[in-house]
């Protein structure tokens, strides 16, 4: 009888295990063709973009972060509008005026505005040895914090440690190293 739920003990503990690590891998992989879609359409590298959307979410579509941001990419609804009024279509335009958190819970369309806006950040560093480290600050923190940081010094010419040594934002910077951390590793 003890063999019996000692041996029975073990299965469980086996199948438990296999079961959390299959999950995981589920939970966090299951948007990958919507992220490889819309990366490929902004011209970004799409492991990017889910180390982005590991760091704000977790891959969790319901999110909503402390300054009502929404979704898994955590887009701000005043930057949903800015997108909605560029595509041109009124439709966005309307449902982001009458239920911008309901948009952009939707996944694709979360994914979709989080890396147009990501695209937009990077334009203002593109070819800098630290453009990837200042899109996310940028994505992060915002652009103009992006400028106060390196007002300073030729951004043009800073590696991305040094321009991580340079935000002054204790959650941004690791934010920004977690990120590319991820990313790279």
């Amino acid at each position: 009888m003890r063999r019996y739920l000692l041996s029975s003990l073990v299965i469980f503990v086996l199948f438990s295990i296999a079961g959390i690590y299959f999950f995981t891998h589920y939970w966090i992989h299951r948007y990958d063709d919507l992220i490889a879609r819309q990366a490929s359409i902004y011209r970004l590298d799409a492991q990017l973009v889910w180390s982005v959307i590991y760091e704000e979410t977790y891959f969790r579509a319901w999110q909503i972060g402390a300054d009502n941001e929404v979704g898994l990419m955590q887009v701000t609804p005043t930057v949903a509008r800015e997108w909605a009024k560029e595509t041109g279509f009124r439709e966005f335009e309307k449902q982001t005026a009458e239920n911008v958190v309901e948009f952009l819970r939707e996944p694709e369309r979360n994914i979709q505005i989080g890396c147009w806006y990501l695209e937009k950040m990077r334009g203002n560093y593109r070819g800098f040895p630290a453009e990837k480290a200042m899109m996310l600050a940028a994505y992060n923190a915002g652009a103009s914090r992006v400028e106060e940081w390196t007002k300073d010094t030729n951004a043009s010419k800073l590696s991305e440690q040094q321009f991580i040594e340079k935000i002054s934002i204790a959650s941004t910077k690791s934010y920004v190293s977690s990120i590319l951390k991820r990313y790279v590793g």
